[in-house]
């Protein structure tokens, strides 16, 4: 790190004697080839941005803690969780899912709500997002689903024909969809939203006892969303609105606060429930699995360089500690490898050596060399390099060796059964909303359909009729279509 009124050097420690004029034959002659500092200068800025995420491109972050309130020992055996008035370090990133990194803030979409904690036995990821459930139940999808979301590749326009083809033809992104052209679908900023971890994960005990989990942060600041109209005053005025919300708010020091809570359900339980307890686009009701306060997730410092601690952090659900497990969940499970891939391609092999990626508690592996080594490569025992040895190199530890996960059957690409329910849940939430509420959900779908076939919007009707008869009419009247065309 540079210091105050330090000597200007080149990247290799060379001083500088002049930083102003490039050197040239003569006054008006051609720039000469040694000119290195020139050159140096040149190829770096050529260098300087990295591939931007292909999803969650556009994201805002902070520094803060989480502050245990409550004691969860008897579920879990993580010891970010083991007392209650325990502080953990962590760094949130929030973000849209679909604009690339120059879209606008206030955009109508799904959030991104990623925390990393750096933990004493690792660095613990819960990568989730503002909603509770998903698009899609499994990730063979989640490619085709994205492609929706991005830009045509004839118009390069985003398309809302691809959108709404898509979920018209995917019954359960219904439940997501209500979510999505809800007042919930565009909050004001990150601090005025939920976050959930959205999948099932696992918590082990002590005793080696599993207990399927769900994560929930509840906002201490209360819920605040924008109408699409407000939205588009917002965004005439300023593309950045949500960074400067969460930077003005934490530089001012009104700190955002989340509540963190766990759903529990026993591992047995999951052979009991009449849905699918891993499926991604279903939630547990709060009726049979209440919430259980765990902490207070508290942000208090902005990043001192956004590009090192913001675009630079890297989530991934493949960062677990003893304590936390996975579950059967299929979109989770391919997650695990490619949010990790992600990373080794974009920051490189070392990713996680990055000073925010790096864990805070001692790391020990015997993975060697690659483009960037540029920490210790085990110079202290050399002849440890593989494992097992006889050089006192780093051992495993079965102590902290998990529970097998008690699910039956075997591994195929199963399909889901005709009895599946997408529409219960969906159903619902529209009848949890008051009528001010169903008025926007109606417009806000009314609108995100401008453009769309009719045939592919009857369709989608159809879908919300099998939620709530009352859902259909409602966007049928917005859209001041008067009675359903068979399909």
């Amino acid at each position: 790190m540079a210091r105050k009124n330090s000597r200007l050097t080149t990247s290799a420690g060379a001083p500088v004697s002049d930083n102003q004029h490039s050197i040239t034959v003569g006054p008006r002659g051609p720039v000469a080839m040694q000119d290195y500092q020139l050159l140096e200068k040149l190829a770096h800025q050529n260098r300087e941005r990295i591939p931007e995420r292909v999803v969650h491109a556009k994201g805002w972050g902070a520094h803060g803690t989480l502050t245990i309130t409550n004691d969860i020992t008897k579920y879990t055996c993580a010891k970010v969780f083991s007392e209650v008035g325990k502080k953990t370090s962590m760094i949130a990133r929030f973000s849209t899912v679909a604009g690339e990194k120059g879209a606008a803030d206030a955009e109508r979409d799904v959030r991104g709500f990623s925390l990393k904690f750096y933990t004493e036995e690792g660095n613990w990821d819960l990568v989730g997002n503002n909603t509770p459930v998903f698009f899609v139940r499994d990730a063979y999808k989640f490619p085709d689903f994205i492609h929706t979301q991005k830009r045509h590749p004839k118009t390069n326009l985003r398309s809302n024909t691809a959108m709404w083809d898509f979920w018209s033809l995917t019954p359960e992104s219904l439940h997501q969809v209500t979510i999505l052209m809800s007042d919930r679908g565009l909050p004001v900023a990150p601090m005025y939203m939920n976050g959930y971890g959205s999948h099932t994960y696992s918590f082990w005990n002590k005793d080696g006892e599993r207990f399927w989990v769900k994560f929930h942060f509840k906002t201490m600041q209360g819920h605040r969303h924008y109408t699409n109209e407000e939205a588009a005053e917002v965004i005439g005025n300023s593309r950045e609105s949500y960074q400067e919300e969460l930077y003005g708010a934490i530089e001012k020091g009104n700190f955002p606060k989340w509540k963190m809570m766990v759903q529990i359900m026993p591992e047995m339980d999951a052979e009991k429930t009449p849905y699918n307890p891993f499926d991604l686009t279903k939630v547990w009701p709060h009726g049979d699995y209440p919430l259980i306060e765990v902490g207070i997730l508290e942000l208090n410092r902005n990043p001192d360089n956004y590009f090192a601690e913001v675009e630079m952090a890297a989530y991934s659900p493949s960062n677990i500690v003893p304590g936390i497990g996975f579950s059967p969940c299929k979109m989770l499970q391919a997650r695990i490898f490619s949010y990790a891939d992600a990373h080794r391609y974009r920051l490189g092999t070392h990713y996680e050596a990055l000073p925010v990626n790096a864990p805070k508690c001692e790391v020990n592996h015997y993975h060697k060399d690659g483009k960037m080594r540029f920490f210790d490569n085990n110079t202290d025992n050399p002849d440890a390099y593989y494992e097992p040895n006889s050089f006192d190199g780093p051992k495993e530890d079965p102590n902290v060796k998990e529970p097998p996960m008690r699910v039956s059957g075997d591994i195929s690409r199963y399909e889901y059964s005709q009895q599946i329910d997408d529409f219960k849940q969906p159903g619902d939430l529209f009848r949890l909303f008051n009528d001010e509420q169903k008025q926007r959900l109606f417009s806000n779908t009314a609108a995100a359909m401008a453009g769309v076939p009719m045939e592919i919007i009857e369709r989608q009707l159809a879908l919300y009729d099998k939620a709530d008869p009352a859902y259909g009419d409602g966007v049928r009247k917005a859209l001041g279509i008067s009675e359903l065309v068979a399909y």
